[in-house]
């Protein structure tokens, strides 16, 4: 199986950033690792490996990148507004670094957005708010409003809310959504949700699942037995849904 690594300066975060890259070709997978985790998370939690066959066959491009959810929502003592700010610069990273390297490795591929946990967070609100790079959502595991306390899952902006924290919680926004080409682009999403019955998140899935059908915008909610928030869970996951 080809295994590339890269590292490069990130203008726009100001520091190193690494990736890892499995396959040479077929749909391109955009995969943000779980919540404070590294680009090589899933290699290491076997993830990867579930889906050596359809990446050795040229089925799967998979690009494992990095976070920086330390610096950003998970970064203590930060005020909110500059959680986001970090945030927000971590989104351009991804949309004006890491894209045009997949689109120039794989041009004119599928284009897959997928993450566990916090990842799947950042698949959904980064596939909702750019819909034109992105064709399928793979989310397991995921809360879609950061702004809830949800069992031991806390508020992460400490209950403080603006705009700029509305626009990026998918479980928000999606209800008032009325721009029609924004709509129409949702509309043309594969996407699938998947998380434990047990787990704290599965209300919050369920909900944004009917917002989106009020919407107009297909969706499958996939709902496992358990919590079904562990590595095991996301490698069955995986081998289905991906």
């Amino acid at each position: 199986m080809n295994r590339e690594y890269y590292k490069w300066y990130s203008p726009v975060l100001e520091k190193d950033m690494e990736l890892l890259v499995f396959g040479h070709s077929g749909a391109c997978v955009l995969f943000f690792p779980p919540r404070t985790g590294r680009f090589y998370e899933y290699e290491n939690w076997r993830l990867i490996e579930t889906l050596q066959s359809k990446i050795e066959q040229g089925f799967l491009q998979v690009y494992c990148v990095d976070s920086i959810d330390v610096e950003s929502f998970y970064s203590e003592g930060t005020f909110p507004d500059r959680k986001m700010a970090r945030h927000l610069q971590y989104e351009q990273y991804i949309l004006n670094e890491v894209l045009p390297l997949m689109h120039y490795k794989n041009p004119g591929s599928y284009m897959i957005a997928a993450g566990c946990s916090m990842g799947a967070y950042h698949a959904v609100n980064f596939a909702f708010k750019y819909p034109q790079y992105i064709s399928k959502i793979v989310a397991m595991s995921g809360r879609y409003d950061l702004t809830q306390q949800l069992n031991h899952y806390n508020d992460l902006l400490e209950g403080y809310w603006d705009e700029t924290i509305y626009f990026n919680m998918p479980s928000q926004y999606i209800h008032n959504i009325s721009e029609q080409d924004l709509l129409n682009a949702l509309r043309r999403l594969e996407i699938v949700l998947a998380v434990g019955r047990d787990d704290p998140f599965c209300e919050n899935n369920k909900a944004l699942s009917e917002a989106l059908k009020s919407k107009g915008i297909n969706n499958q909610l996939f709902i496992w037995d358990g919590e079904a928030h562990r590595a095991r869970d996301w490698r069955k996951m995986l081998d289905i849904y991906l």
